[in-house]
């Protein structure tokens, strides 16, 4: 049975590993804006400038970059033993952990691909020191007044060896529901793009054509204006970080982009999809088909990798 709509409330946070922790906290503060709010060990706990809560983003030192964990704040403490016991009643029962500042417990669980989910509900409001006060009292701090001042952090792109099967996971247990996919000639689901909120999307899951589990393609960070990501093309070509693709406009979702990779090795996008929301109840599922995506993933830019060479086109 399909869980009441509204149980996860959000995309709360993502911890990423980085090989290089000194130069990704540089990018994500210098060039991102993020705002470091505490240490612990070997991770880093950074916020974005329109984020009530303690922190939006970890990084977290490793031999490797990747991700380790991504969080989602249930809508109440009911809504989140609803979520546990329907995990544990699908064999994907987890764990109970607080091993994060302003964030209570956490019921750490993973996807059918090994991805680590934790689910939480009581969360530690942020309040600014004096010299990051807002000068509207409606927002939690001023704006950073260096690199791109990203908004708030927007979705998480995972790559997954069953496309369908994780979807399924995150429609059927976690309640989400999916807002658009990319259907193959041969039936597979490439992709498919799910969302908690009124926004588009939320979570996208990619079919990983290496055929490996748990990997993660992209996370995201949203910002005010197109200008931003134009401005942080600029931002990441005078500081020498790599830029993938764009500024361009996906044709699925729409948003309006930049890829470039942090130093420790994690792809990130930037991207303007404030406009972008879903607010009929009964929104179709939009079906791209293996046609329509050689077309492009935008403006006429060909998919990064073809379909021939590696069986699935590259995700917006």
């Amino acid at each position: 049975m399909t869980p009441p709509l509204g149980d996860i409330a959000h995309l709360g946070h993502v911890e990423l590993l980085t090989p290089d922790l000194d130069r990704s906290v540089r990018f994500f503060t210098d060039i991102l804006g993020l705002t470091v709010n505490g240490t612990s060990k070997d991770s880093v706990y950074l916020r974005t400038w329109d984020d009530y809560e303690h922190h939006s983003l970890i990084l977290t030192a490793h031999e490797k970059p990747g991700m380790r964990r991504t969080a989602l704040r249930a809508s109440s403490e009911e809504a989140l033993q609803r979520r546990v016991k329907e995990l544990e009643n699908t064999g994907r029962g987890g764990r109970w952990v607080e091993d994060e500042p302003g964030i209570g417990p956490l019921y750490v669980s993973s996807d059918p691909d090994g991805h680590e989910l934790a689910l939480y509900w009581e969360s530690e409001w942020y309040e600014a020191p004096p010299e990051l006060k807002p000068g509207l009292k409606n927002q939690p701090q001023a704006k950073p007044g260096r690199g791109v001042g990203v908004r708030r952090l927007d979705h998480v792109n995972f790559l997954a060896s069953d496309v369908a099967a994780n979807a399924a996971f995150t429609r059927e247990v976690l309640g989400a529901r999916a807002t658009e996919q990319i259907v193959l000639d041969s039936g597979k689901v490439a992709a498919q793009w799910l969302t908690f909120t009124n926004k588009s999307y939320d979570v996208v899951y990619t079919s990983d054509w290496t055929g490996s589990r748990g990997r993660l393609h992209h996370i995201a960070f949203a910002t005010d204006s197109r200008d931003d990501i134009l401005r942080a093309a600029d931002l990441c070509l005078d500081n020498d970080v790599f830029i993938e693709t764009g500024p361009h406009k996906h044709a699925i979702q729409q948003t309006f982009f930049l890829y470039v990779y942090e130093p420790g090795g994690n792809r990130i996008e930037l991207c303007n999809p404030l406009t972008r929301l879903v607010l009929a109840p009964d929104w179709p599922l939009i079906t791209w088909t293996e046609a329509e995506r050689a077309k492009g993933q935008a403006w006429g830019l060909k998919t990064i990798e073809s379909f021939h060479t590696h069986g699935t086109p590259p995700v917006d």
